[in-house]
């Protein structure tokens, strides 16, 4: 299955006995982001079959640090309860403007899960007049053990010793420090020698992927080269995914700081660089 699907073949693929749809709508941490109520909006009207993931569950709740990656134990017992076995095709979707279906697939992918992506999210499934589900049921228990993992992480060690290219997913704004972390133990700027790229920029205004030559100008025009190692960082590690998954539709594998911005921020032993890149 393709990274990334388009929601003509969804509907197309909808009742195959492998086909297991999951909402990964995370519900954001960032202060004074909008809050929404995940949960809510699947019980309101999700796609079809689809299964809700829960993907604030699938966090390290030991690490004081937001949304780390989740332990391996936690990880296999959610793909247990919501059916997930060996054959299964996934393919996750979402209703945020992080786009957080992307979080979703590199947390899979870092247990050796793969997944695809609904091309515009629920919301152009909804846009089409495709039907919709209310309610929400128990999944059949599965067959899950996790394998090894098919992405690739990096700690705030690894960051403090890299040669690897650096790529902010945040904005611009928050990139030079104009605009202060809205964590207010986080210091303002950026990791020396990072580029910018806001994510946003890879998308349509009906949040569809832009065409893949658009996509790989964005990363050019950050000064990025796709062809060299890459670590993708954030705010918290959630939209870094999205240039992560990004540079995999490219063919490229890089890596994501899962500290992000929360962790290197707020250390005060870390240097913050101001300004443009």
């Amino acid at each position: 299955m393709d990274g990334l699907v388009t929601t003509e073949w969804l509907a197309g693929a909808l009742g195959a006995d492998d086909l297991l749809v999951l909402d990964a709508t995370y519900t954001s941490t960032l202060p004074g982001a909008a809050k929404q109520d995940p949960r809510a909006e699947f019980v309101a009207g999700h796609i079809p079959g689809a299964w809700f993931l829960d993907l604030d569950t699938l966090v390290d709740v030991e690490d004081p640090l937001p949304s780390m990656l989740p332990p391996r134990a936690v990880f296999e017992a959610r793909m247990v309860e919501l059916g997930v076995t060996p054959g299964s095709r996934i393919t996750l979707y979402d209703n945020s403007p992080h786009h957080t279906s992307c979080r979703a697939w590199w947390v899979l992918r870092m247990h050796g899960v793969e997944a695809a992506i609904l091309d515009g999210g629920i919301a152009k499934w909804k846009a089409e007049g495709r039907p919709l589900e209310t309610g929400v049921v128990e999944a059949t228990p599965g067959s899950f053990t996790a394998g090894p993992a098919k992405a690739k992480v990096r700690t705030l060690a690894e960051m403090k010793a890299t040669s690897e290219q650096i790529v902010d997913a945040r904005s611009l704004a928050r990139f030079t420090g104009e605009e202060p972390d809205p964590r207010p133990d986080c210091g303002s700027g950026h990791i020396p020698g990072s580029k910018s790229l806001t994510y946003g920029k890879l998308f349509n205004p009906d949040r569809t992927w832009k065409p893949f030559d658009a996509i790989r100008a964005e990363f050019d025009a950050a000064g990025i080269d796709l062809t060299k190692p890459l670590v993708a960082t954030c705010g918290s590690g959630i939209t870094a995914a999205v240039l992560v998954f990004a540079a995999h539709l490219l063919g490229h594998e890089v890596a994501l700081y899962d500290g992000s911005w929360s962790e290197w921020g707020a250390d005060p032993a870390t240097p913050k660089a101001m300004g443009p890149a």
